[in-house]
């Protein structure tokens, strides 16, 4: 009874939030946490956003790129983006107790919506990969556009992580285009990665 009030609960929340959204949300293909897109509340969405760990130990890390519509040449404005990912010791780290989807993907997490230039920004840590080592280090992203789509994104790796195997390397196919692997650049005292994302690409049933 305790996990189906709790799973009705989170459902209402979702709900509540989703039917706030100028169009009604419609998810493309299946996921599981996607709708973890809609937590962000009644926050004012910005081009950038800095993730619950920016200031703590760790390597700091700025990500940043343009989000185009489908064509791959216009930029899309009004696009909510959605990123999470593990601490430094490769643990998605519930560290406040929440009952929302904070309680799967972990405490650092944050959202962007961009302007009519379709830029965006995150400055955030390294991610730290999984203690059993099965997959590199990563960034999980979500989209949810301005008619309502939403769907997951392929995660952004980091070139040169030796963890990265022979599918990811040579995958082609990246759901939202572009290299979903990132060469970073030292800037001061943060690394830097780049990648530009394209509304639709490679993502099954989008119509």
């Amino acid at each position: 009874m305790k996990i189906y009030a709790m799973s009705l609960a989170l459902y209402s929340s979702v709900l509540s939030v989703a039917c706030s959204q100028p169009n009604s949300p419609r998810l493309v293909g299946t996921c599981e946490g996607c709708e973890a897109i809609f937590e962000y509340g009644d926050r004012q969405l910005t081009t950038s956003d800095t993730l619950s760990d920016y200031h703590e130990n760790g390597t700091k890390l700025k990500i940043y790129g343009t989000v185009y519509r489908p064509d791959g040449f216009t930029p899309a404005a009004d696009v909510i983006l959605y990123f999470y990912h593990t601490n430094s010791k490769g643990i998605y780290e519930n560290k406040y107790q929440r009952q929302n989807w904070e309680r799967r993907h972990g405490y650092i997490r944050g959202w962007i919506k961009t302007d009519q230039s379709g830029k965006y920004s995150i400055y955030t840590t390294v991610p730290g990969s999984y203690p059993n080592r099965s997959e590199p280090a990563h960034i999980h992203v979500t989209v949810l556009e301005p008619d309502g789509r939403y769907y997951w994104l392929d995660s952004f790796y980091f070139a040169g992580d030796p963890l990265l195997n022979g599918n990811e390397l040579s995958k082609s196919s990246v759901r939202g285009g572009a290299p979903n692997i990132m060469s970073l650049i030292s800037e001061r005292d943060l690394m830097v990665g780049k990648r530009d994302i394209i509304l639709g690409a490679n993502v099954e049933d989008y119509k």
